[in-house]
């Protein structure tokens, strides 16, 4: 009988440590936003600036201008005046539509995310191939970054950040970054280990070994993590307009509330129109890059 009282009241003792122990969680999290938010935030004051820039500059740049720029970078990535031209149709088409301002903001919180998780990613991925210990440390770390669902991440830098263009960034970072760092250590612990040898025996430093050998070897595995990256980037862009991140996510939200389906059409396209650019200049790159590294060891 008393095994049988305690197998009942354990569900409800259970409930009440979980609640108090969810309890304990929130208020110290709120305590720490209330004490060190301040503190944070203006850590963060120098992206700021720069993002408000940068989008300024996009949307005080002359379209053609712009136009053009983003037709030379993508034509010396990838070579091909066929994807050069479709970059011309999908941005005149896009600001036909009107949606120019809004994909210049898009692309200016891509832009900034995207070398945030190259300066971020790549480093710890560098640290990973090289250690054995702290890729056991940062494994399971990035399991959870891609598992996680992607409103989890807007709740703990809102209530840190507010509501603005630095959480949307720093939550969009948090998302986009494990395939860069994941792929930065995969390219380089496939580097052969010969090639090393023959380095390490004409007398190659560590550093050396890393930017003269294997950081070259591996450039296409990372080139492909950077494009992984800028995709998971640019789905997140719906998400983070529900945290003031001004861009073609916002009009694609407020379709969904209010059920304009042309504009949420629109707007969606755009997005996948900057995707196909990314994702068809990036592999292009990466593609180039091997042949060379091909040539060069052959």
């Amino acid at each position: 009988m008393a095994a049988e009282s305690w197998l009942t009241e354990f569900p409800e003792m259970e409930r009440a440590d979980l609640v108090s122990i969810r309890k304990a969680l929130d208020m110290s999290y709120r305590e720490f936003s209330r004490n060190w938010g301040d503190a944070i935030e203006a850590l963060f004051d120098p992206l700021l600036i720069f993002l408000v820039w940068f989008e300024k500059l996009l949307l005080a740049t002359p379209w053609w201008l712009v136009l053009a720029v983003l037709v030379a970078l993508v034509y010396l990535a990838s070579r091909s005046w066929k994807l050069s031209l479709g970059v011309v149709i999908s941005f005149l088409l896009i600001g036909y539509f009107g949606m120019w301002e809004n994909t210049m903001r898009t692309l200016s919180i891509i832009t900034v995310c995207t070398l945030l998780s190259i300066a971020v990613g790549i480093p710890i991925g560098i640290a990973m191939a090289r250690s054995n210990r702290v890729q056991m440390i940062v494994t399971p770390i990035l399991d959870i970054m891609q598992t996680m669902p992607a409103f989890v991440y807007l709740i703990p830098v809102v209530m840190l950040l507010g509501i603005g263009k630095v959480p949307g960034v720093i939550a969009v970072v948090i998302y986009a970054i494990p395939p860069v760092i994941r792929l930065t250590n995969l390219g380089i612990r496939l580097v052969d280990k010969e090639v090393l040898e023959a380095a390490t025996a004409y007398g190659a430093s560590r550093s050396q070994r890393l930017w003269g050998v294997q950081l070259p070897l591996a450039m296409p595995t990372i080139m492909a993590g950077i494009n992984q990256t800028i995709m998971m980037a640019l789905a997140m862009v719906v998400i983070a307009s529900m945290i003031g991140v001004k861009g073609l996510g916002q009009p694609v939200l407020k379709s969904i509330t209010n059920q304009y389906f042309t504009m949420g059409l629109f707007n969606g396209l755009a997005i996948v129109a900057l995707a196909i650019v990314f994702d068809r200049a990036s592999q292009a790159y990466a593609k180039r890059t091997q042949k060379h590294l091909g040539r060069r060891t052959e």
